[in-house]
C-alpha cells in the first residue's frame, strides 16, 4: 500500500471515529433561512430566536429585513447563533452597494459572501457566462480586500447544455481566480440536474467552502425537496466526502414542504445528526 492510501485510510478512521463521538457536527451545522420564509417574512428575530432553541449553532442568510445590524446581532448571540454565510442580492453586491452589504455583515459577525443566482441576463448563453466570471471575479477580488471570503451557489441550470459541450457552471469556475470565488454546492440542485454532487466535490476539492444538504424525493413524475433521511440523497457519504477536502458548513435547506417549515427544520437537524452519527 502506497503512502498515500495509507494517508487517506487513516483519514476516513479519523472521520468515522469523530462523528461518532459527535465531534464533527457540531459548530458546522447551518440552516438556509430561506427554508423558514413563511416566518422569517412575519418575525424575522423571533424565528431565529426558535432555531436556537432547536439545537441549530448557526444560521445562513436570505434576506435581513430591514433588520438593524447591530440589533440582529444581539439577537443571534442570545439565542446562540452564529452566522454560516449570507446570501446576497446580485445588485447588492456591486458598486456603492456592495460597501454597505460588507459593513453590515461584518457587524453581525458573517465573513462569507454568496452570490445566489446570476441576474437572467449573466445566464442567458455562452458569452453571459463569461462576463458573469469576470463580475464574479471582481466581487471576491474586493471581497477579499475586506477581509471576507466569497461563493457562488449554483442552482440546475448552471449545469445545462450551452449548445456545445460547455455549461454554465464549468465556465464560472475555470474563469474565476481560485483564490477570490468559491463554491458553495447545492446537492439538491446538481442530482436534479443529473449532476453527481460526490463527484463535483471531489472534482473541485478545496474550492467547495459550503454544502446546501436538502433530500430529494420523486411525486408524480416530479422532483421535489423533502426533509433529510426521507429522500434518496446519500447525505452520509456527502458528508465524509465534504469533510475529506475540508467543507466548513453543511447548510440544511428544504423548499417545499407538506406542513409547517419549523417542525421540517426541527426534523431535518435532529435527521441530520443522526445520519452522521451511525
Amino acid at each position: 500500500m502506497d503512502f498515500t492510501n495509507r494517508l487517506n485510510r487513516v483519514k476516513q478512521y479519523t472521520y468515522k471515529h469523530l462523528i461518532r463521538e459527535g465531534a464533527l457536527y457540531m459548530g458546522k451545522i447551518a440552516i438556509q433561512l430561506y427554508s423558514v420564509r413563511d416566518h422569517t417574512s412575519k418575525d424575522f428575530l423571533g424565528t431565529l430566536r426558535k432555531l436556537g432553541e432547536m439545537g441549530y449553532e448557526a444560521v445562513q442568510f436570505a434576506g435581513f429585513f430591514d433588520t438593524p445590524a447591530e440589533e440582529l446581532k444581539q439577537v443571534m448571540d442570545e439565542a446562540g447563533l452564529v452566522a454560516a454565510g449570507s446570501h446576497m442580492p446580485f445588485d447588492s453586491l456591486t458598486g456603492d452597494q456592495l460597501e454597505e452589504s460588507l459593513t453590515y455583515n461584518k457587524t453581525i459577525g458573517n465573513d462569507l459572501i454568496i452570490c445566489p443566482i446570476l441576474p437572467e441576463e449573466l445566464r442567458a448563453d455562452e458569452g453571459a457566462y463569461y462576463r458573469a466570471a469576470e463580475e464574479l471575479n471582481e466581487i471576491g477580488r474586493k471581497c477579499a480586500e475586506a477581509g471576507f471570503s466569497f461563493a457562488y451557489h449554483n442552482h440546475n441550470m448552471e449545469f445545462f447544455d450551452l449548445g456545445n459541450g460547455k455549461r454554465g457552471f464549468d465556465i464560472l469556475f475555470e474563469e474565476t481566480d481560485r483564490e477570490y470565488v468559491k463554491m458553495e454546492l447545492d446537492c439538491y440542485w446538481a442530482t436534479h440536474a443529473g449532476v453527481d454532487p460526490l463527484q463535483t466535490i471531489k472534482a473541485y476539492n478545496d474550492l467547495v467552502v459550503s454544502l446546501h444538504i436538502k433530500d430529494m424525493t420523486v411525486e408524480n413524475g416530479e422532483k421535489r425537496s423533502i426533509e433529510i433521511g426521507k429522500g434518496t440523497l446519500d447525505i452520509a457519504t456527502l458528508w465524509e466526502t465534504g469533510e475529506s477536502v475540508g467543507v466548513n458548513w453543511y447548510v440544511i435547506e428544504q423548499e417545499q414542504f407538506d406542513g409547517d417549515p419549523l417542525e421540517s427544520a426541527k426534523e431535518n437537524v435532529v435527521n441530520l445528526k443522526k445520519v452522521i452519527n451511525k
